[in-house]
């Protein structure tokens, strides 16, 4: 009656774990309390919210692009007038007059003290589009430096999301081994019972309680690697590392996950930050052949300037007097030595924008190829979903009926320990293949630059 009433009670528990999805984040709550005394829930979009705020990587790249909106404003500056002021005051020795052939010396006064005051200013009228194509290739590179921001984003976003569906998966790990553990306590409770009764072999119990060791450590082994993993994800996220951080397993049970097709993550892809990346570089190399044709054309300019200097050395004798004057035109100025030495610059240039259109190309067919193969993966992960769950009903079937035969003498302990094994590893894999279908779905929202 007793050993009834243990299989009835051990049924009515199993049936409860195929619910044990509803409690994974109450127990993983409970477990990380007891463990540290204080926990945290963290929800997925508050993660990468606090990752763009504190995550060095992002602001490091933050950083490079306000670096490259100022290179902008710099290159806009050069649209502006150029002013400039000399100024001097020096004393003057006194001078020497000889004839030609050095004879004859006479001694010449000088005035010893003298100035010179010059302003000029220029503003430039046409310079062959050396300035317009300097002020794109300043915003050129200002948009690279976002994409980067963009693609450096997804890949810290992606490296916390490992981070927060390990914190997942470990959680499912420690429901499946707390419930075996439970099973096997209550089954070496039969077995001493039945030891009691002269229908049990004391090695049998022994060797389940080896069993029991064995889950108890597994146990222990996936809290610690909690802990290992939670440490990490905050100080990434710049919260305090003895905060054990519990993942919200209800939101990500509620998502709606679905491989839909192909077609579609091809088509995003293309407004991915890497394609966008490599399409700004082909951009870069014509601009860059531009700038080196504008060294051919000839740079004109305004130019004003006044000339303030004393005393007037170029008279014999030199007048101790101020002498001023200013005047205003137009400068051209060419250089002919860039008709023969910028063939090479061009060529170079020519040779870097096929290079990056060759890149570009090689971006999207790698683009192509992990797309197809996430989407792959992602339906494969589907189907291995439901493989395993079939497994699963098949191996709480075997356990119970190997249970009962062994409790009723038809079976041996080694048949108990394949069953409750084969179970374990059934649970275990389940509690995976549920964390893969999240992972191959968000790798594919990472590779489309969508994360």
């Amino acid at each position: 009656m007793t050993l009834r009433l243990h299989m009835m009670k051990v049924k009515k528990d199993n049936s409860k774990m195929k619910n044990r999805q509803w409690i994974i984040g109450l127990f993983f709550l409970g477990m990380a309390g007891m463990a540290h005394g204080q926990s945290r829930l963290l929800r997925m979009d508050e993660m990468f919210q606090l990752a763009d705020s504190h995550s060095k990587s992002i602001n490091l790249y933050a950083l490079a692009v306000d670096e490259a909106h100022q290179a902008i404003r710099v290159a806009q500056g050069e649209k502006l007038p150029a002013i400039q002021a000399d100024m001097e005051f020096k004393y003057i020795g006194d001078g020497c007059m000889t004839d030609r052939d050095f004879s004859n010396g006479v001694h010449a006064d000088m005035p010893h003290y003298g100035h010179s005051f010059v302003v000029k200013a220029s503003q430039v009228v046409y310079a062959g589009g050396r300035i317009s194509r300097g002020i794109e290739q300043a915003r050129l590179k200002h948009q690279v430096s976002e994409q980067e921001y963009w693609n450096n984003r997804q890949d810290v976003r992606f490296m916390l999301l490992g981070y927060y569906l390990d914190l997942y998966q470990l959680g499912n790990q420690q429901v499946v081994y707390q419930k075996n553990i439970e099973q096997t306590r209550l089954l070496v409770k039969d077995m001493e019972a039945a030891y009691r009764q002269g229908t049990a072999l004391k090695s049998d119990i022994t060797r389940y309680e080896l069993q029991l060791q064995n889950l108890e450590l597994g146990l222990t082994s996936t809290a610690d690697k909690i802990d290992v993993l939670s440490h990490r994800l905050a100080t990434t996220l710049g919260l305090d590392p003895e905060v054990q951080i519990v993942p919200d397993t209800t939101a990500l049970r509620q998502l709606s996950v679905s491989a839909g097709n192909e077609a579609f993550w091809q088509s995003e892809a293309k407004l991915s930050p890497r394609m966008r990346m490599a399409g700004l570089q082909v951009e870069l190399g014509k601009n860059r052949q531009e700038l080196v044709r504008s060294e051919r054309r000839p740079h004109i300019s305004l130019v004003a300037a006044n000339d303030f200097t004393g005393p007037i050395l170029i008279e014999v004798p030199p007048l101790n007097k101020n002498f001023t004057y200013w005047y205003a035109g137009v400068g051209i100025s060419y250089n002919f030595d860039a008709l023969y030495k910028s063939n090479r610059k061009l060529k170079q240039a020519r040779l870097y924008t096929r290079r990056m259109e060759e890149a570009q190309a090689l971006v999207a067919e790698e683009l192509d190829n992990s797309i197809h193969k996430a989407y792959v993966d992602l339906k494969e992960a589907y189907i291995r979903l439901r493989t395993q769950e079939k497994s699963l009903q098949l191996a709480h079937e075997n356990y119970h009926i190997v249970r009962q035969r062994y409790l009723n003498g038809l079976a041996l302990i080694t048949d108990m320990l394949d069953a409750s094994n084969t179970q374990l590893d059934t649970e275990l894999q389940l509690a995976n293949d549920q964390i893969g279908i999240l992972y191959q779905y968000y790798l594919l929202k990472k590779i489309t630059g969508t994360l």
